[in-house]
Parts: structure tokens; sequence; C-alpha cells
């Protein structure tokens, strides 16, 4: 956990930007901000901190209130991630991909499997339009921890279906989900430290028990414009180096490339954190456009509220709006459910 010096805390310091959440507009961006994290994971690994790292952790939460408010997307660098392990991650994603159509299928995805596995090209289905990747989804295995999940009837009850080739497959991204869980949960206290002045905001019933998605996805060379807004709580991206694909819609219009910057994540935020935020936050359009000769491979992981989870604006956000609720409660697990449910042919 997150813990800063006795006296003046850092939660104390950003009172005056919590009082001025509502005189933030979101203006037209050009660019999507890069931000070292480095502090706020320092801060996690050493509570007896100075008071320099406590001023570098700070201008780390006021950059990412900043980033979520204007833009919806951000990079982050400095996250403790071993940039041979973003490698090996989507180096994996390749050699699965390019499998025999026969081997692929062994882990192919079914109702049977909680709609976990192996889809085919087109198969994913966004807005009403096929989507022109193929992928595997993982996401949090049916468990007596996730009391949504008790039911063995649950649309999404099942096991993760891991591929036998490549061997590395199973191991490393198992490594690799704990670490980005970490990583995750740290830009989430960020989160709550800007929004409400508390890195906990997040724990207990919200979000202390994280549910969990991983896709990954291949990309062939086509043309392909289907646009989508993130519908999930936070989304870190490792997209391949070196592959211009994903973009980003501002407020005029225009679509900003998020060109790939070797060792960082591409984060963007999504429904839930709107809902939480009470549209202080609010998720931007993005769509991938991979009209080059190469095969990519990105690997998002998208870090979620507690399964059974009542979303609902926050106290403090709904005072800043004179005390207006924009948005109804949702059930973060039935959200989801019906995501998934009307995301395949």
């Amino acid at each position: 956990m997150l813990k800063f010096r006795s006296g003046l805390s850092l939660a104390a310091r950003l009172e005056h930007l919590n009082n001025s959440k509502m005189t933030i507009s979101r203006a037209s961006f050009s660019s999507i901000p890069i931000i070292d994290v480095s502090p706020l994971i320092k801060m996690r690994s050493n509570p007896k901190c100075s008071d320099q790292d406590d001023l570098k952790a700070k201008k780390v939460v006021k950059e990412i209130d900043d980033a979520c408010r204007k833009v919806g997307f951000f990079y982050v660098q400095g996250h403790g991630v071993p940039f041979e392990m973003m490698d090996l991650i989507r180096k994996l994603g390749h050699d699965f991909f390019t499998l025999s159509t026969e081997e692929k299928h062994t882990i192919k995805m079914t109702q049977a499997s909680g709609w976990r596995g192996y889809q085919t090209l087109g198969e994913n289905v966004t807005k009403g339009i096929s989507d022109m990747h193929e992928a595997i989804d993982f996401f949090c295995d049916y468990d007596a921890e996730f009391p949504r999940f008790l039911h063995e009837d649950h649309p999404l009850s099942g096991r993760n279906l891991w591929p036998i080739s490549p061997a590395a497959f199973q191991p490393v991204y198992k490594q690799y989900l704990t670490i980005m869980q970490d990583l995750g949960k740290t830009i989430m206290e960020a989160i709550g430290l800007a929004l409400v002045g508390s890195r906990d905001a997040f724990e207990g019933s919200r979000a202390g028990n994280p549910f969990w998605l991983l896709r990954v996805i291949g990309y062939p060379p086509m043309e392909q414009k289907v646009t989508e807004v993130g519908w999930c709580l936070l989304t870190l991206v490792n997209q391949d180096d070196g592959i211009r694909a994903l973009q980003v819609k501002n407020e005029d219009g225009d679509w900003i490339w998020a060109d790939p910057i070797p060792g960082t994540f591409v984060v963007n935020i999504g429904d839930m954190l709107k809902v939480w935020s009470n549209g202080e936050y609010m998720p931007t359009v993005h769509r991938v456009l991979n009209d080059g000769s190469k095969y990519r491979v990105s690997v998002p992981y998208f870090y979620e509220p507690n399964f059974d989870a009542v979303v609902e604006p926050l106290d403090v956000c709904k005072k800043r709006a004179e005390g207006i609720s924009k948005f109804a409660p949702v059930v973060y697990g039935d959200h989801l459910t019906n995501k998934i449910l009307n995301n395949f042919k």
C-alpha cells in the first residue's frame, strides 16, 4: 500500500485540487501524455519516504488526474514491469497465432468454457461489426471467491484454456498477471487520491478483490475502422513496438496516434470509472487501424471492480455536482456478462 509521511499528507495537499475538480474542462488534445509512475512504485515498496519522494508522488497523482480528465488515455513508464517480460508476452502471442488452425482450436472458446479461449478472425463483434482480429481471452476462473460465480450455470463460470504450445505460455502469462494486478492497483490508488483524497477509495466492496480480464489479440494487416469506448475500469495495453495502429479521438473529432513507445503501457479509463467519478472522468473513443504490412499483437490487461460491486457515483463526486447523480448504479458483473454475451457471433 502507498504510505506517506506524517504531518501534511499527500491527501491533504491534494484537498485544494479535489475542491476544484469541476473547473477543469476537457479541451481538445493533440498528444497523449507520458507519465513516469516510478515515484508511486517506490513509495509502495518503501513506506519510509522522504519529503522529496512525497512531492514526486503528488506530482504523479496530479498528472494522472489531468490525463483522466483531459484525454482519457496516457502512457505509463517507470512501472517496474521488466521490458524483457513485456517483449516475451507479445512474442508468445505471435508464436501462438502462427500455429495451425487445428492447433489453435484445441483451446477454442465455447459457452462451456465460460467464453474463455481462442476466437477466430471475425468472431468478436463490436457495434454489430465483425472485428478482423483473432484472440485468446482469459479472465478470472470459476472460483468461490467470486460470490456471483457460486452457481455453475452462470454464463461466465468456467476455467481458462491455456495453450500447450508454446510451452512457456502459461507460466509466463500467470507471472505477468500477478505483476499487472499490482500495477493496476497502484494506478487506482493514485486515482483514489486524485478523486477523493484517499488511496483506499476503491478498496473493500468496490475493487478490493478485483476481477480481471486479459486478451491476447492478433491483427493481420488490413484496413478496418471499428470504433469503441472503454467499457471497463482501467485498461493497460502492451502493444507491439514499431507498428502504428492505435488511434484516439479528440474533442475536435481528429484521430491522434497512440504510437508504440518501447517499455510503456498505454492506459485508458472506461465506463466504470466514468460512473464512480460521476462523469468527471470520461472514456475516450478509440480504434485500431492496422493497415501496414506487419501482423500486430496487442495484449490489453483489464483491471476491474469486484465482480459483485455496485458501481455508483462516489459521494464526494456527487457533492461537486451539487448533489446530482449523473448515472444510475450498475452491478459490474452484470455489466460485464451482458457485454460478453453480446460480443460474439
